[in-house]
């Protein structure tokens, strides 16, 4: 089913034009819980990986004996799927519950050192025939986002996020099992598979990165909070657009290689929507909105709940930036 995001409350740019040469267009990648294959567009799905090709593995010293089982993780899920699918009222039964009380962070992989390489996780998966405006690395069509399911990389304590571009053409013979760590530090950094339905929208920067004259004029008929909730940025999982900078503020991204402006690759969001943003609740998906997980369909959590990957605008292979808002 396709996802439709309801109009805008107005058409701001007609109102202030100055706005319309600071639209960026953006793609509202909507992800729902479901079973993607290595050919579909995808959160938590499998990659389509050359069978010949190593799998990117995590090096950088890291606590990795301790966390929760990754295979846990996805039988808590499954069970808590059924349990509401049933009653949301009534929850898991008696049995189901003995059985989640057993899925416990642990020391359950003592064999690891903490310079051991494990497998990356998959993330994502996006091809550029569902999501034309994708950033490009020369004539690639995929683009395939790993990571270490531990934020306790380098200084920042930052999440170890892996890129890679490809053309899926090149890819004679695909994996059929994908390598996986074993435990994750936290489960929210384990997606649930979901299959995705891209919609393309126009966005607008956020409030403070606004002009400053543009800023008053906006302020003298619409508050603040109203076009950031509304007018400007969508929630949810996205290729492309403005960067909501809704805790930190607007700050300036320069690419350290060559100083170029860096723009949002990839936003990954904990929620489709909230209270704040329910006007962005695709139009399909209103009769449910309330339903439970309806807005947290990925299961994912990271950095601070909105985590945007920026890329160099000149050059894909120079380094990624991570926002956390």
């Amino acid at each position: 089913m396709p996802r439709t995001t309801p109009p805008r409350p107005t058409d701001i740019a007609s109102l202030f034009p100055a706005l319309r040469p600071l639209a960026r267009p953006a793609t509202r990648l909507h992800p729902r819980p479901g079973a993607p294959t290595v050919h579909d567009s995808s959160v938590g799905g499998p990659l389509l990986w050359p069978a010949d090709e190593p799998w990117p593995v995590c090096a950088v010293p890291h606590k990795r004996r301790s966390g929760h089982r990754i295979e846990d993780v996805r039988r808590e899920r499954e069970i808590l799927r059924q349990a509401w699918a049933r009653d949301p009222r009534t929850g898991p039964t008696p049995e189901e519950a003995a059985l989640l009380a057993t899925f416990r962070r642990g020391r359950h992989a003592p064999h690891l050192t903490d310079t051991d390489p494990i497998p990356l996780l998959a993330v994502a998966q996006l091809y550029a025939a569902d999501v034309p405006d994708l950033p490009r690395l020369a004539d690639t069509d995929v683009l395939q986002v790993l990571w270490c399911p531990y934020e306790r990389h380098g200084p920042q304590y930052e999440l170890n996020v892996h890129l890679r571009w490809r053309r899926a053409a090149d890819v004679r013979a695909a994996r059929t099992t994908q390598p996986e760590p074993p435990l994750t530090d936290r489960p929210d950094l384990v997606p649930t598979p979901c299959v995705l339905h891209p919609e393309p929208i126009t966005e607008y920067p956020h409030w403070e990165a606004l002009p400053a004259g543009l800023r008053s004029q906006i302020a003298q008929q619409w508050d603040a909070d109203t076009y950031l909730s509304a007018l400007s940025t969508a929630p949810g999982w996205k290729v492309g657009g403005h960067l909501n900078w809704r805790l930190t503020g607007a700050t300036p991204l320069h690419c350290a290689a060559c100083g170029a402006e860096m723009r949002p690759l990839l936003t990954i969001d904990a929620r489709e929507w909230d209270g704040g943003t329910d006007t962005w609740i695709p139009t399909e998906d209103i009769a449910h909105a309330r339903d439970m997980g309806a807005n947290t369909p990925t299961d994912i959590y990271a950095g601070r709940g909105q985590l945007t990957l920026a890329a160099c605008g000149r050059n894909l292979l120079h380094p990624h930036r991570l926002i956390s808002q």
